[in-house]
Protein backbone atom coordinates (compact mmCIF):
# COMPACT_ATOMS: atom_id res chain seq x y z
CA UNK A 1 0.00 0.00 0.00
CA UNK A 2 2.78 2.46 0.87
CA UNK A 3 5.12 1.47 -1.94
CA UNK A 4 5.95 4.39 -4.26
CA UNK A 5 3.53 6.63 -2.32
CA UNK A 6 4.00 10.01 -0.65
CA UNK A 7 3.64 9.91 3.15
CA UNK A 8 3.52 12.85 5.56
CA UNK A 9 4.29 12.39 9.27
CA UNK A 10 3.15 15.15 11.62
CA UNK A 11 5.42 15.52 14.63
CA UNK A 12 7.86 13.42 12.63
CA UNK A 13 11.02 14.43 14.49
CA UNK A 14 9.91 12.59 17.64
CA UNK A 15 10.70 9.06 18.77
CA UNK A 16 8.07 7.51 16.51
CA UNK A 17 9.14 9.41 13.39
CA UNK A 18 12.81 8.58 13.90
CA UNK A 19 11.87 4.90 13.85
CA UNK A 20 9.05 4.98 11.30
CA UNK A 21 11.10 6.69 8.59
CA UNK A 22 14.04 4.25 8.25
CA UNK A 23 11.79 1.21 8.71
CA UNK A 24 9.30 2.39 6.09
CA UNK A 25 12.02 3.39 3.63
CA UNK A 26 13.53 -0.08 3.90
CA UNK A 27 10.28 -2.07 3.70
CA UNK A 28 8.12 -0.09 1.25
CA UNK A 29 10.46 2.22 -0.66
CA UNK A 30 7.93 5.08 -0.74
CA UNK A 31 8.31 7.85 -3.27
CA UNK A 32 8.68 10.42 -0.49
CA UNK A 33 8.32 10.80 3.29
CA UNK A 34 7.67 14.35 4.47
CA UNK A 35 8.52 15.26 8.06
CA UNK A 36 6.13 17.97 9.23
CA UNK A 37 7.06 19.55 12.57
CA UNK A 38 7.67 22.92 14.22
CA UNK A 39 11.17 22.42 15.70
CA UNK A 40 13.80 23.38 13.12
CA UNK A 41 16.71 22.13 15.23
CA UNK A 42 15.20 18.65 15.55
CA UNK A 43 14.64 18.68 11.79
CA UNK A 44 18.25 19.76 11.26
CA UNK A 45 19.53 16.90 13.43
CA UNK A 46 17.23 14.35 11.81
CA UNK A 47 18.15 15.49 8.28
CA UNK A 48 21.78 14.52 8.94
CA UNK A 49 20.72 10.88 9.33
CA UNK A 50 19.15 10.85 5.86
CA UNK A 51 21.60 13.10 4.02
CA UNK A 52 21.63 12.21 0.34
CA UNK A 53 18.33 10.31 0.44
CA UNK A 54 15.97 12.39 -1.71
CA UNK A 55 12.99 10.38 -0.50
CA UNK A 56 13.11 12.19 2.86
CA UNK A 57 11.92 15.82 2.93
CA UNK A 58 11.35 18.29 5.74
CA UNK A 59 8.57 20.86 6.14
CA UNK A 60 8.41 23.37 9.02
CA UNK A 61 4.87 23.80 10.28
CA UNK A 62 2.44 23.39 13.16
CA UNK A 63 -0.81 21.40 13.20
CA UNK A 64 -2.40 24.47 14.81
CA UNK A 65 -1.92 26.26 11.46
CA UNK A 66 -4.49 24.91 8.98
CA UNK A 67 -3.19 26.94 6.05
CA UNK A 68 0.29 25.47 6.52
CA UNK A 69 -1.20 21.97 6.61
CA UNK A 70 -2.97 22.57 3.30
CA UNK A 71 0.35 23.54 1.72
CA UNK A 72 2.21 20.56 3.22
CA UNK A 73 -0.41 18.07 2.02
CA UNK A 74 -0.02 18.86 -1.69
CA UNK A 75 0.56 15.56 -3.50
CA UNK A 76 0.43 13.46 -0.31
CA UNK A 77 -1.21 10.00 -0.36
CA UNK A 78 -1.07 8.94 3.32
CA UNK A 79 -0.62 10.69 6.68
CA UNK A 80 0.61 9.48 10.06
CA UNK A 81 -0.43 11.87 12.82
CA UNK A 82 2.15 11.74 15.61
CA UNK A 83 2.16 15.41 16.67
CA UNK A 84 0.98 15.92 20.24
CA UNK A 85 1.61 17.65 23.54
CA UNK A 86 2.03 14.50 25.57
CA UNK A 87 3.92 14.97 28.86
CA UNK A 88 1.25 14.52 31.54
CA UNK A 89 2.44 17.12 34.11
CA UNK A 90 3.13 19.64 31.31
CA UNK A 91 -0.43 19.24 30.06
CA UNK A 92 -1.84 19.61 33.58
CA UNK A 93 -0.09 22.95 34.08
CA UNK A 94 -0.52 24.20 30.49
CA UNK A 95 -4.01 22.96 29.57
CA UNK A 96 -4.82 25.61 26.93
CA UNK A 97 -1.69 24.73 24.94
CA UNK A 98 -2.42 21.00 25.16
CA UNK A 99 -5.96 21.49 23.82
CA UNK A 100 -4.73 23.70 20.97
CA UNK A 101 -2.35 21.02 19.72
CA UNK A 102 -4.17 17.79 20.52
CA UNK A 103 -7.78 18.81 19.78
CA UNK A 104 -7.66 21.88 17.54
CA UNK A 105 -4.71 20.38 15.67
CA UNK A 106 -6.65 17.16 15.06
CA UNK A 107 -9.60 19.13 13.66
CA UNK A 108 -7.29 21.08 11.37
CA UNK A 109 -5.65 17.92 10.07
CA UNK A 110 -8.94 16.09 9.50
CA UNK A 111 -10.42 19.02 7.55
CA UNK A 112 -7.26 19.49 5.49
CA UNK A 113 -6.92 15.78 4.68
CA UNK A 114 -10.54 15.55 3.49
CA UNK A 115 -10.23 18.69 1.38
CA UNK A 116 -6.93 17.56 -0.16
CA UNK A 117 -8.22 14.06 -0.95
CA UNK A 118 -5.71 12.14 1.21
CA UNK A 119 -6.27 8.39 0.85
CA UNK A 120 -5.68 7.32 4.45
CA UNK A 121 -4.73 8.74 7.85
CA UNK A 122 -3.55 6.84 10.94
CA UNK A 123 -3.46 8.83 14.19
CA UNK A 124 -1.34 7.77 17.15
CA UNK A 125 -3.21 7.53 20.45
CA UNK A 126 -2.28 6.49 23.98
CA UNK A 127 -3.45 4.29 26.82
CA UNK A 128 -4.30 7.51 28.66
CA UNK A 129 -7.22 8.09 26.25
CA UNK A 130 -9.01 5.08 27.78
CA UNK A 131 -10.99 6.19 30.86
CA UNK A 132 -8.88 9.38 31.09
CA UNK A 133 -8.09 11.01 34.41
CA UNK A 134 -5.66 13.66 33.15
CA UNK A 135 -5.93 16.44 30.59
CA UNK A 136 -3.57 14.78 28.13
CA UNK A 137 -5.73 11.63 28.15
CA UNK A 138 -8.91 13.67 27.80
CA UNK A 139 -7.55 15.54 24.78
CA UNK A 140 -6.41 12.30 23.16
CA UNK A 141 -9.83 10.74 23.75
CA UNK A 142 -11.35 13.77 22.04
CA UNK A 143 -8.81 13.39 19.24
CA UNK A 144 -9.65 9.69 18.82
CA UNK A 145 -13.35 10.52 18.59
CA UNK A 146 -12.64 13.22 16.02
CA UNK A 147 -10.62 10.90 13.79
CA UNK A 148 -13.28 8.18 14.01
CA UNK A 149 -16.03 10.67 13.13
CA UNK A 150 -13.90 12.07 10.32
CA UNK A 151 -14.98 9.09 8.25
CA UNK A 152 -18.55 10.43 8.35
CA UNK A 153 -17.45 13.73 6.87
CA UNK A 154 -15.24 12.26 4.17
CA UNK A 155 -17.94 9.95 2.79
CA UNK A 156 -17.79 6.32 1.72
CA UNK A 157 -15.18 6.89 -1.00
CA UNK A 158 -13.22 9.69 0.65
CA UNK A 159 -10.37 9.87 3.13
CA UNK A 160 -10.22 7.00 5.62
CA UNK A 161 -9.21 7.68 9.22
CA UNK A 162 -8.15 5.17 11.88
CA UNK A 163 -6.29 5.22 15.20
CA UNK A 164 -3.58 3.08 16.82
CA UNK A 165 -3.29 2.97 20.61
CA UNK A 166 -0.40 1.74 22.72
CA UNK A 167 1.21 2.39 26.09
CA UNK A 168 4.70 3.05 27.44
CA UNK A 169 7.21 3.05 24.57
CA UNK A 170 10.43 1.43 25.75
CA UNK A 171 13.48 3.65 25.52
CA UNK A 172 11.78 6.71 24.01
CA UNK A 173 12.76 10.21 25.13
CA UNK A 174 11.19 11.11 28.46
CA UNK A 175 10.16 7.53 29.28
CA UNK A 176 11.02 5.65 32.44
CA UNK A 177 13.89 3.43 31.21
CA UNK A 178 16.22 6.23 30.05
CA UNK A 179 15.24 8.24 33.14
CA UNK A 180 16.23 5.43 35.49
CA UNK A 181 19.44 4.80 33.52
CA UNK A 182 20.40 8.47 33.76
CA UNK A 183 20.20 8.58 37.57
CA UNK A 184 21.05 5.02 38.59
CA UNK A 185 24.58 6.01 39.71
CA UNK A 186 23.03 8.20 42.41
CA UNK A 187 21.98 5.03 44.20
CA UNK A 188 18.30 5.96 44.60
CA UNK A 189 15.46 5.54 42.10
CA UNK A 190 12.17 7.40 42.73
CA UNK A 191 9.10 5.13 42.47
CA UNK A 192 5.69 6.80 42.47
CA UNK A 193 3.88 3.71 43.81
CA UNK A 194 5.15 0.19 44.40
CA UNK A 195 1.96 -1.28 42.87
CA UNK A 196 2.36 0.60 39.57
CA UNK A 197 2.41 -1.38 36.31
CA UNK A 198 3.05 -0.36 32.72
CA UNK A 199 2.62 -1.87 29.26
CA UNK A 200 5.89 -2.41 27.39
CA UNK A 201 6.09 -1.87 23.63
CA UNK A 202 9.07 -1.18 21.39
CA UNK A 203 9.05 1.60 18.82
CA UNK A 204 9.44 -1.02 16.11
CA UNK A 205 6.25 -2.73 17.25
CA UNK A 206 4.49 0.65 17.21
CA UNK A 207 5.55 1.20 13.60
CA UNK A 208 4.37 -2.27 12.59
CA UNK A 209 0.96 -1.55 14.13
CA UNK A 210 0.67 1.59 11.99
CA UNK A 211 1.55 -0.44 8.88
CA UNK A 212 -1.11 -2.98 9.81
CA UNK A 213 -3.70 -0.24 10.27
CA UNK A 214 -3.02 1.16 6.80
CA UNK A 215 -3.38 -2.29 5.25
CA UNK A 216 -6.44 -3.38 7.25
CA UNK A 217 -8.61 -0.32 7.91
CA UNK A 218 -11.99 0.48 6.44
CA UNK A 219 -12.16 3.64 8.55
CA UNK A 220 -12.93 4.36 12.20
CA UNK A 221 -11.09 1.45 13.84
CA UNK A 222 -8.92 1.85 16.94
CA UNK A 223 -6.13 -0.76 16.88
CA UNK A 224 -4.65 -1.94 20.18
CA UNK A 225 -1.59 -4.19 20.05
CA UNK A 226 -1.22 -7.07 22.51
CA UNK A 227 1.94 -6.33 24.50
CA UNK A 228 3.42 -7.48 27.84
CA UNK A 229 3.22 -5.66 31.16
CA UNK A 230 5.79 -5.09 33.87
CA UNK A 231 5.78 -3.74 37.42
CA UNK A 232 7.71 -0.49 37.67
CA UNK A 233 9.56 -1.80 40.73
CA UNK A 234 10.76 -4.81 38.69
CA UNK A 235 11.78 -2.53 35.84
CA UNK A 236 13.80 -0.39 38.24
CA UNK A 237 15.48 -3.45 39.71
CA UNK A 238 16.60 -4.62 36.26
CA UNK A 239 17.98 -1.19 35.32
CA UNK A 240 19.74 -0.60 38.64
CA UNK A 241 19.87 -3.72 40.84
CA UNK A 242 22.08 -2.00 43.44
CA UNK A 243 19.95 1.14 43.77
CA UNK A 244 17.51 1.76 46.59
CA UNK A 245 13.90 2.42 45.57
CA UNK A 246 12.22 5.41 47.23
CA UNK A 247 8.42 5.77 47.11
CA UNK A 248 7.56 9.39 46.31
CA UNK A 249 3.82 9.26 45.49
CA UNK A 250 1.83 9.57 42.29
CA UNK A 251 2.32 12.79 40.29
CA UNK A 252 -0.57 15.03 39.17
CA UNK A 253 -2.66 13.23 36.54
CA UNK A 254 -0.72 9.97 36.76
CA UNK A 255 -2.47 6.56 36.67
CA UNK A 256 -1.54 3.58 38.81
CA UNK A 257 -2.06 1.21 35.88
CA UNK A 258 -2.28 1.77 32.13
CA UNK A 259 -5.55 0.88 30.39
CA UNK A 260 -6.10 0.59 26.66
CA UNK A 261 -9.60 -0.92 26.45
CA UNK A 262 -12.32 -0.03 28.94
CA UNK A 263 -15.35 -2.09 29.93
CA UNK A 264 -17.49 0.39 28.01
CA UNK A 265 -15.40 -0.19 24.86
CA UNK A 266 -15.68 -3.97 25.22
CA UNK A 267 -19.12 -4.04 23.59
CA UNK A 268 -17.50 -2.86 20.35
CA UNK A 269 -14.15 -4.70 20.64
CA UNK A 270 -12.91 -7.70 18.68
CA UNK A 271 -9.85 -9.85 19.30
CA UNK A 272 -7.26 -11.03 16.77
CA UNK A 273 -4.06 -13.08 17.20
CA UNK A 274 -1.78 -10.08 17.77
CA UNK A 275 -4.11 -7.17 18.50
CA UNK A 276 -7.58 -5.94 19.46
CA UNK A 277 -9.78 -3.66 17.38
CA UNK A 278 -12.29 -1.22 18.88
CA UNK A 279 -14.91 -0.54 16.24
CA UNK A 280 -16.90 2.71 16.05
CA UNK A 281 -20.14 2.87 18.02
CA UNK A 282 -21.70 5.21 15.43
CA UNK A 283 -23.51 4.37 12.16
CA UNK A 284 -23.70 0.63 13.02
CA UNK A 285 -20.04 0.37 11.99
CA UNK A 286 -19.44 -1.97 14.95
CA UNK A 287 -21.44 -4.66 13.14
CA UNK A 288 -19.79 -4.05 9.73
CA UNK A 289 -18.35 -7.36 8.50
CA UNK A 290 -15.70 -5.55 6.44
CA UNK A 291 -14.39 -4.05 9.67
CA UNK A 292 -14.82 -7.17 11.84
CA UNK A 293 -13.20 -9.57 9.33
CA UNK A 294 -12.06 -12.66 11.30
CA UNK A 295 -12.30 -11.02 14.73
CA UNK A 296 -13.81 -12.63 17.81
CA UNK A 297 -15.96 -10.49 20.10
CA UNK A 298 -14.43 -10.01 23.56
CA UNK A 299 -16.53 -10.90 26.63
CA UNK A 300 -18.86 -8.32 28.15
CA UNK A 301 -17.02 -6.25 30.75
CA UNK A 302 -13.59 -7.04 29.26
CA UNK A 303 -10.86 -4.59 30.28
CA UNK A 304 -7.35 -4.56 28.82
CA UNK A 305 -5.10 -3.01 31.44
CA UNK A 306 -1.47 -3.40 32.47
CA UNK A 307 -2.36 -4.96 35.81
CA UNK A 308 -4.76 -7.65 34.49
CA UNK A 309 -2.66 -8.58 31.45
CA UNK A 310 -2.11 -12.26 30.66
CA UNK A 311 1.38 -11.54 29.29
CA UNK A 312 4.23 -10.23 31.47
CA UNK A 313 7.77 -9.26 30.50
CA UNK A 314 10.44 -11.11 32.47
CA UNK A 315 13.59 -9.54 33.93
CA UNK A 316 15.66 -11.50 31.43
CA UNK A 317 13.61 -10.25 28.46
CA UNK A 318 13.94 -6.63 29.57
CA UNK A 319 17.67 -6.99 30.18
CA UNK A 320 18.15 -8.50 26.73
CA UNK A 321 16.21 -5.64 25.16
CA UNK A 322 18.30 -3.03 27.02
CA UNK A 323 21.55 -4.66 25.90
CA UNK A 324 20.39 -4.80 22.28
CA UNK A 325 19.19 -1.18 22.25
CA UNK A 326 21.54 0.54 24.69
CA UNK A 327 22.97 3.00 22.17
CA UNK A 328 19.62 4.47 21.15
CA UNK A 329 17.78 4.45 24.50
CA UNK A 330 16.71 8.01 25.27
CA UNK A 331 18.22 9.34 22.03
CA UNK A 332 15.14 8.96 19.83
Amino acid sequence: MLRDKVILVTGGTGSFGNTFVPMTLAKYNPKKIIIFSRDEMKQWDMAKKFEGDRRVRFFIGDVRDKDRLYRALDGVDYVVHAAATKIVPTAEYNPFECVKTNVDGAINLIDACIDKGIKGVVALSTDKASSPINLYGATKLASDKLFVAGNSYSGEHGTRFSVVRYGNVMGSRGSVIPFFMSIKDKGVLPITDERMTRFMISLEEGVELVWHAFNDMEGGEIYVKKIPSMKVTDLARVVAPEARQEIIGIRPGEKLHEQMISAEDAYYTYEYPEHFKILPSIHSWATCLKRIKAGKKVPEGFVYASNNNSEWMSDRELQAWIEANREKIGNI
